[in-house]
């Protein structure tokens, strides 16, 4: 293959968080084989949301294989998506017959993976599967799929990234329970969505943490809370695991999106997990990690690069990949709290040796793969870590905004409004926007999108294919380095009477009350007259915009009949400039009447 030939390519990720960590080293490595070409990753919506603002791809596509691309229909329509963008190569991480079906029914010219699962025929580069009896862990799995391609060298950890917007989200949340940043937070993750099996006794995990957190009393001087995440289901066991611990603890069990579970991963000092998606998360993170492993092979999904984490029981009917044990579950009923302690101050004590990922993409291990598409990330990693220097000395220089909150809408002020957007792949923004956001970001202010989406009620969308817009809006900001702070949404029909479709309040309330938002520093910014109501009915300063559904020519009349907005902009640049220019006078005004 001419690497040079390859203008667009797909990437087909795995469907699962944990194999979709794994393989990020792969995807790094694949950046660095085609430096210039644009990579676009298809992926389900949670494994979309994983990657959002990661800068080795350049576009995802979510694929929602539960409503707008289910059946052969739904193919069809992928495939039609997958069409108009005229991709030359996909390579297929993901090892299922219907992932080289889909690229085939797109007619993509090369399609590249593993010959597993008896597609071969819908392979144009088909790549033998590794030997079954050597044993080989997923992130080399993953790697080596892309060694005939011309990456060498071996696989360094996953490494992940989430925006410092995002981290302060979490501590505000953290906070709210008492939390404090410079607690020590030991993190607590006692469900798996893959069965019962993979699952250590929940009194064990409570028995563990309380010990440790008496530790970190003892030991450091500190305040120590327990923090319990998992899935929607998992919320009395978090919640039974906190009563048992006896200690400061939040339970954000079935509360946190996948953003908000890699931020809070992020914030623990150490992870106590079964073999499960966070695990991985965390070490991805360089958090300490300490995981009971049952049912499951821990010579090829522990957690890479911390192999010493694992506490098991050696018994003779593991691993046996089984989702509920038909027998007494001694894997890991004979793993005891005593070992799993002691495993965790092991990590604690070695913790100085594990670097925290910065929020930058790395590229450590990379040396030798790639060559001059290595030497090409690096130049961009390196501009990434000056325009985040840059962009924080200007924070400092003209934090004008600190404490105030911009409410945005979405359709018309951030992007066309076509009527109705039903993917993400129809989703673009004005030129400009992120620009602009930009310079409200460094001034200090945090964004917060309110918007109104009927077109879930009416059945034109889905919740799912809304979540992936949003990842790709996520995804389009931050490539200028923009983090939105939260994104409140409606999906009710205007006929149900709720009250947070604008202009009514219950956005701002709802947002209100989770962010800790003082409406007196607050703007609302929207291209329609209901905006401009909702911001006089909730005290914000106003900005109408005339890049959506009101027009210049129409102002005048908007003004004689409606709510008067306190700016008229041509565009989002000009409403920032009038609003760095009010907010100033407003605090310089507040400051002369001190």
């Amino acid at each position: 293959m001419r690497r040079e030939s390859i203008h667009r390519l797909v990437v087909r990720a795995p469907n699962w968080i944990g194999d979709a960590v794994m393989c990020e080293p792969a995807l790094r490595g694949l950046r660095s084989l085609f430096p210039q070409a644009e990579v676009t990753l298809l992926a389900k919506a949670a494994v979309a949301e994983l990657f959002t603002g990661y800068p080795g791809v350049d576009r995802i596509v979510v694929y929602n294989d539960r409503d707008v691309h289910a059946g052969l229909a739904g193919k069809w329509t992928l495939a039609g998506t997958l069409r108009r963008h005229q991709f030359d190569l996909a390579v297929l991480f993901q090892n299922a017959f219907e992932a080289a079906f889909l690229t085939w029914l797109a007619g993509i010219t090369r399609r590249y993976g593993y010959a597993t699962d008896g597609r071969v025929f819908f392979l144009t580069d088909p790549v033998a599967v590794p030997d079954r009896v050597t044993l080989i862990h997923q992130v080399g799995y993953y790697w080596n799929l892309l060694k005939p391609l011309g990456l060498a060298g071996e696989p360094s950890a996953p490494a992940l990234v989430i925006s410092a917007g995002e981290e302060r989200a979490m501590e505000s949340t953290l906070a709210s329970a008492g939390i404090g940043p410079a607690d020590v937070v030991i993190g607590v993750n006692p469900g798996s969505t893959y069965g019962s099996a993979k699952r250590w006794l929940p009194e064990r995990f409570a028995e563990a943490a309380r010990r440790l957190i008496d530790r970190v009393r003892k030991d450091e001087g500190k305040e120590a809370a327990v923090m319990i995440l998992g899935a929607k289901g998992e919320e009395s066991l978090g919640k039974a695991i906190a009563t048992l611990v006896e200690a400061k603890s939040v339970v954000l069990s079935g509360a946190t999106t996948i953003r908000e579970l890699m931020a809070a991963t992020k914030r623990c000092r150490l992870l106590l997990t079964n073999d499960t998606g966070p695990m991985h998360i965390a070490a991805a993170f360089g958090v300490p990690v300490v995981a009971v492993f049952g049912p499951t092979d821990w010579r090829t999904t522990s957690p890479y690069g911390q192999e010493q984490s694992i506490v098991r029981e050696p018994v003779d009917c593991a691993p046996c990949f089984l989702r509920e044990c038909p027998i007494d579950h001694r894997c890991m009923t004979r793993v005891s709290s005593d070992r799993v302690y002691e495993a965790a101050v092991q990590q604690l004590e070695s913790s100085s040796g594990l670097s925290r990922s910065s929020g930058l993409f790395s590229l450590s291990g990379l040396s030798g793969a790639g060559g001059q598409g290595a030497n090409e990330m690096n130049k961009r990693n390196q501009i990434n870590k000056m325009n985040q220097t840059n962009e924080t000395n200007q924070t400092n220089q003209t934090n004008v905004l600190s404490g105030f909150t911009i409410f945005l809408d979405r359709d018309g002020t951030l992007n066309p409004d076509p009527g109705y957007i039903p993917s993400s792949d129809r989703f673009e923004l004005f030129p400009g926007v992120a620009q602009a956001l930009s310079r409200l970001k460094q001034a200090g202010a945090r964004l917060i999108v309110v918007t109104n989406q009927s077109g879930v009620a009416r059945g034109l969308f889905s919740a799912g294919d809304l979540d992936g817009i949003h990842a790709k809006l996520r995804y389009l900001l931050g490539e200028a380095g923009v983090s939105l702070d939260a994104i409140y949404v409606c999906p009710h029909h205007p006929d149900d009477g709720c009250n947070c479709r604008k202009p009514d309040r219950g956005l701002i309330d709802r947002a209100v009350g989770e962010q800790r938002i003082d409406l007196t520093r607050s703007y609302l910014i929207g291209d329609h007259a209901r905006d401009i109501e909702l911001a006089k009915r909730v005290g914000s300063r106003s900005i109408l915009v005339t890049t959506g559904a009101v027009l210049p020519e129409q102002v005048e009349g908007l003004k004689a009949s409606g709510p008067v907005p306190d700016r008229v902009a041509s565009s989002l640049a000009e409403a920032v400039d009038w609003l760095l220019s009010d907010a100033r006078s407003r605090i310089n005004h507040a400051g002369h009447r001190r």
